[in-house]
């Protein structure tokens, strides 16, 4: 039977949607790490179901400021997703790209914005690449956007987008690991109620 709302998921479809969670984001500390040219690892990543203010909140709060780079899925999933990127991560990707500290986003180019675009690019696809391949579906994604902006109101995009159909959003987040630093990895999907339901047929976790 069809979910209408993400609080109707029970333990094994969150412990599967975990496991997807840890497999991505394994993935993604990979392709970061190819990308960087140094070892990056992430911490045990935690998947949960949270309302959109919860989110904002783990994430910060809404008044603080962020870099974000946002891709629409489509395809069998169709959706959201977004890739937070706090201070400290935008100087670990700089410094090693570019040999480039910032001490506050205002102070970006437009070369470092295309940096931070292509790895939260990467991070996001090799993700989702992750998501399908498990799940034996086809996602495509768009050309990624990218923002500087408080966190509110860059979580109100997928608000607008899918609130009208769930008060949800899922959120992987964990640390990654960098030469002793750690910094946070956050991650935020929200596929439309049809795909979710998709999803966890075609992992087994879900009837008709």
């Amino acid at each position: 039977m069809a979910i209408k709302n993400y609080d109707e998921l029970n333990s094994l479809e969150l412990d599967t949607l975990r496991e997807i969670g840890s497999v991505g984001t394994g993935n993604a500390a990979t392709a970061l790490s190819q990308m960087l040219g140094r070892q990056v690892r992430i911490t045990l990543p935690e998947v949960r179901i949270m309302g959109y203010n919860e989110a904002i909140e783990w994430i910060g709060g809404p008044e603080e400021i962020t870099a974000g780079v946002l891709v629409k899925l489509s395809g069998q999933v169709n959706g959201i997703m977004l890739s937070v990127q706090p201070l400290e991560f935008v100087n670990i990707v700089l410094e090693s790209m570019l040999s480039q500290r910032v001490t506050d986003y205002s102070q970006l180019t437009e070369l470092e914005n295309s940096a931070l675009v292509e790895v939260g690019n990467i991070m996001i696809s090799t993700f989702i690449n992750a998501l399908s391949g498990l799940a034996g579906m086809d996602v495509k994604l768009t050309v990624p956007a990218f923002t500087v902006d408080m966190q509110g109101a860059i979580l109100a995009v997928p608000m607008a987008e899918y609130g009208g159909q769930s008060d949800y959003i899922m959120t992987i987040g964990g640390n990654f690991v960098s030469e002793n630093k750690q910094v946070p990895c956050r991650l935020l999907m929200s596929p439309d109620l049809r795909s979710l339901n998709a999803l966890l047929r075609k992992l087994g976790v879900r009837d008709e």
